[in-house]
């Protein structure tokens, strides 16, 4: 089999999961069912809360801070989705990532609202960043797999160190960013 074949065998299998997926989610996770409405308050409940705790005077920072968090979070899951490490037996939109209420909603606002704390309050955001990590692994996780809307397939601490990794290159990333807009740099004019 050569190249050409072998990838659109791929790309066949993919499409015949997809189809088995939104059969899956018609059959299991679909509006009639309350872990529908749960997952979708995991994703309108934060942002909600989002819009009227957010200090708008740093609003740029804070959101991207957070987008930052997204992203890394939404790479991190889906590679951890990939390799069997985790899945999440019900989602809000099949044609989104199964985690989207808690990448794109849950744990960035999670963040935003701790970052934005550290800063108001002079705290030590490495030290909370770990602690909240461990508070999503240790308490937050289990408490989704005794509802069965998450199932850990890897040991305890594959799942810390995706949390931890997110919460700190989130952080160093934005510190980056920091750093760089106080730095003066001159740009090139169109004139030369």
């Amino acid at each position: 089999m050569d190249r050409k074949q072998q990838f659109d065998q791929l790309v066949s299998l993919r499409r015949e999961l997809e189809e088995k997926a939104n059969s899956y989610w018609q059959s299991y996770s679909d509006y009639t069912t309350w872990q529908f409405w749960l997952i979708l308050a995991f994703i309108l409940v934060p942002l909600v809360v989002l819009y009227f705790r957010i200090d708008r005077r740093k609003i740029f920072l804070l959101g991207f801070f957070g987008y930052s968090i997204h992203v890394i979070a939404a790479y991190v899951d889906a590679l951890g989705v990939r390799k069997s490490w985790w899945d999440y037996p019900y989602i809000a939109i099949p044609q989104l990532p199964a985690s989207i209420s808690i990448d794109g909603a849950l744990v960035p606002v999670y963040f935003i609202l701790l970052y934005q704390w550290c800063l108001s309050h002079k705290k030590n955001y490495w030290l909370y960043g770990t602690l909240s990590a461990l508070g999503f692994t240790f308490i937050f996780k289990p408490i989704l797999i005794w509802l069965d809307l998450f199932e850990l397939y890897t040991n305890w601490f594959v799942l810390l160190a995706a949390y931890l990794f997110v919460t700190y290159v989130a952080k160093l990333i934005t510190n980056i960013f920091i750093m760089m807009s106080t730095k003066s740099v001159e740009l090139p004019s169109n004139e030369d």
